[in-house]
């Protein structure tokens, strides 16, 4: 059978070289579409719902907000496991699916059961599904260098301008903010001056959340002129906050700086982000979809980096605190030296043991298209380059250049033995 196949491919040279160009330009043509990553994804076909109602002990999150979801999440079809967290003022639920189960598919499954499950939680607290990105999915880190900046100012520039900028490139499922301060206003209340005006805390909340807010109104019109009525009531200072009405004593209006004091502060933290030891800094997380090429990824969050870069402050720059770009480069170079190591040396050998650079052009030939077809597989089977593929293909590479050898030379020597038989009948007749 092997030497029929062997016959048949040597009598049509043409179309087995047509055939190798075909599937070299195809192994091509996959190592483009393989998605390349330093890292293989070996996390569960998960889906993460949160929850956040602040305040309260993990012993209330886990009776009023975690088992309520665990229970009605269990009926959705495909689930091998669902695991529940509870923690101070927040909920996770890790709803697992199986493996052959698509993401986006299991996405919408719990979001129609979370729907349902809404109202048997506390009023006001409303779960959320967390970002499509798999465990591996944090490809890219980076802080910000603003000397001039305090660290607050730093995190409203993060959350309010870097962020939504960075969420529109293609591939990311999320920018998550870190370091610096949350800004706030804070109301510090003096309980003796709410006793002296009689005034409950409820009372005080209830009014700066309705006074915080736009009233439209009706049109007017006069003089063959239309105007639109409005309200305009949304706090921009402290002072706003300050001049707030809460009651009125003895006709008087008691107002939010009679009752204590408004400063603007950040929010409570449970960490820092230190930067080398020398000090606090502000960045952001870059989160990878599900099924991305990461390297194509990076590589465009990059480049609208460098965009958003021109918007922001004078003096304010981007520092990269973590790139597997970098990483998956250097297994790709780990494979491109090792087949150029590999061709260089094997066609050495041939040349000093065989003095025939035919067959050293053979084995050329033989390890890119060979390493091509690995790809091809790759492609097939969704897997992606990683470390552990491209390692795979690289120690791949010397068993066929030892088979290439091998055959090579086998080769040479039955031609050699043929020549010189034929040879040795012509000079007996």
């Amino acid at each position: 059978m092997v030497q029929k196949f062997i016959e048949l491919a040597l009598r049509n040279r043409l179309i087995v070289l047509l055939l190798a160009g075909g599937l070299f330009a195809y192994g091509i043509y996959s190592v483009r579409q393989n998605p390349i990553d330093a890292i293989p994804d070996l996390s569960e076909n998960q889906v993460i719902v949160f929850t956040e109602w602040m305040g309260r002990s993990p012993q209330v999150m886990e009776d009023q907000v975690t088992y309520p979801l665990v229970s009605n999440l269990q009926g959705i079809p495909k689930i091998k496991n669902i695991r529940g967290s509870s923690m101070f003022g927040m909920s996770f639920v890790y709803v697992i699916f199986e493996d052959n189960v698509d993401i986006y598919w299991a996405r919408t499954r719990v979001l129609e059961r979370l729907n349902f499950a809404q109202r048997l939680l506390p009023q006001g607290v409303t779960p959320s599904l967390g970002p499509d990105g798999t465990g591996v999915g944090h490809i890219y880190w980076y802080h910000l260098d603003a000397p001039k900046m305090d660290l607050g100012e730093q995190r409203a520039l993060q959350d309010w301008y870097i962020k939504f900028a960075l969420q529109t490139v293609p591939g990311v499922a999320e920018v998550a903010s870190f370091g610096g301060f949350e800004k706030q206003y804070q109301l510090i209340v003096d309980p003796v001056k709410l006793q002296y005006y009689n005034i409950s805390l409820m009372d005080v909340m209830n009014k700066v959340k309705a006074n915080n807010n736009d009233v439209g109104g009706r049109k007017f019109e006069m003089a063959d002129m239309a105007y639109i009525i409005r309200g305009l009531g949304y706090i921009k200072n402290k002072e706003d906050v300050e001049n707030i009405a809460l009651s009125n004593y003895n006709g008087i209006p008691v107002r939010v700086k009679d009752i204590g004091s408004v400063q603007m502060g950040g929010d409570l933290r449970l960490g820092i982000f230190d930067m080398d030891g020398k000090g606090e800094v502000v960045g952001g997380i870059v989160v990878m979809r599900y099924n991305e090429n990461a390297n194509k990824v990076i590589e465009t969050v990059k480049a609208k980096m460098k965009e958003v870069e021109k918007g922001l402050p004078d003096g304010v720059t981007f520092k990269t605190s973590y790139d597997r770009s970098t990483l998956i480069q250097e297994a790709i170079d780990s494979v491109k030296g090792t087949l150029i190591e590999e061709m260089i040396a094997v066609s050495l050998i041939v040349l000093i043991f065989l003095f025939h650079w035919r067959s050293a052009v053979i084995i050329l030939i033989q390890l890119p298209i060979s390493v091509a077809a690995g790809f091809i597989f790759l492609e097939l089977f969704g897997i992606s380059s990683n470390i552990m593929s491209l390692t795979g293909i690289a120690l791949a590479i010397g068993v066929v250049v030892d088979d290439g050898i091998v055959m090579v030379e086998n080769a040479y020597r039955h031609i050699s033995e043929s020549q010189t038989a034929k040879i040795n009948s012509s000079d007996k007749a």
